[in-house]
């Protein structure tokens, strides 16, 4: 799901303006938050030179704290990031981007972003700061086809995470050679990890190969399919909660009778993004024994991104063997 910028405007209340944009109002009120970073800068015209490390220490701004956490460690000391979307009790997908993160990213000397639509509100943004920062998009790193059928949620595809933490990589050294050996390094533990995790991914795959689950996002399909489970939920079901559309009454039956007809073993649910439909699946999945596992699009209060997924591997694992 695109994330939704919320804009603070002095003349309108937060209220008012927690509602979807449209892309040209959108634009406009961007443009206007880029004026005000302007003018918080300086007079003078936009630099159009990348800023680099300083005192050893490379700027990055990512749009959540997910690319965030593996930007710090890729770039261990030599980084100071600055992660938009962070605030672990949050929806991601309402917040509110203001003249700071404006400023944030036309300071950074490197920007790390989803991509495939997910946080464009980065690239509306920097097109407005005139930055010529370098941008790591994890969808293009991926190779993925970000077309209108991309799952946009490529942070839950370690092959994609591994390739991100090496450009990452790429990126650092080329700001700061100096230091190019330690983002080596610490790209290489990273992807050691990614490994490890991935060598779990087989074995539950081995174990629970074709065991059927629900979903209420498209949020934790990569892993789930990783994992060799099968997605039962009914496309439209999933589709009208990622785009905040009213589910139709004949397919939310179709969906909760997943679980009173036992054809699931786990609801695999965005615990961040909620509303009536999804309580009510939640509620049918607890009625009926169905075991629920929650997932996030940000990370949880202290963990980092490997322990994360260590987590969700585990939590998914007990879930379809029990």
């Amino acid at each position: 799901m695109m994330l939704r910028a919320i804009i603070t405007i002095n003349s309108l209340s937060r209220s008012d303006m927690r509602t979807n944009l449209r892309p040209t109002a959108a634009a406009v009120l961007l443009a206007a938050v880029a004026g005000v970073a302007s003018a918080c800068g300086s007079s003078g015209s936009a630099s159009t030179t990348p800023p680099s490390a300083v005192d050893g220490v490379i700027s990055v701004v990512a749009s959540t704290n997910v690319w965030g956490d593996i930007v710090e460690q890729v770039g261990g000391d030599h980084v100071d990031v600055l992660s938009i979307v962070s605030d672990p009790s949050a929806d991601p997908h309402s917040f509110e981007a203001n003249a700071q993160t404006q400023l944030a990213l036309s300071k950074a000397a490197l920007i790390v972003e989803n991509g495939g639509g997910y946080d464009d509100f980065v690239d509306t943004m920097l097109a407005s700061a005139k930055s010529s920062a370098p941008v790591v998009n994890a969808v293009e790193v991926s190779g993925k086809d970000a077309g209108t059928e991309l799952n946009e949620h490529v942070w839950y595809d370690f092959p994609t995470v591994d390739k991100v933490a090496q450009a990452i990589a790429t990126e650092l050294g080329s700001i700061d050679p100096a230091n190019q050996a330690d983002f080596t390094a610490n790209a290489k533990g990273f992807s050691a990890a990614l490994t490890t995790l991935s060598s779990q991914v087989e074995a539950v795959n081995a174990a629970h190969a074709g065991t059927g689950v629900a979903i209420t996002e498209p949020v934790p399909l990569y892993l789930l399919e990783a994992v060799g489970l099968e997605n039962l939920t009914p496309e439209e079901f999933s589709a009208s909660i990622e785009q905040d559309t009213d589910v139709s009454p004949t397919v939310l039956r179709e969906t909760l009778a997943l679980f009173t007809d036992h054809k699931v073993k786990a609801l695999v649910y965005n615990e961040q993004t909620t509303g009536p439909q999804t309580e009510a699946v939640l509620d049918a999945a607890t009625t009926n024994s169905i075991a629920v596992v929650p997932v996030r699009e940000t990370l949880p209060e202290g963990q980092d991104y490997l322990q994360w997924m260590q987590a969700n591997l585990t939590a998914i694992a007990n879930a379809v063997g029990g």
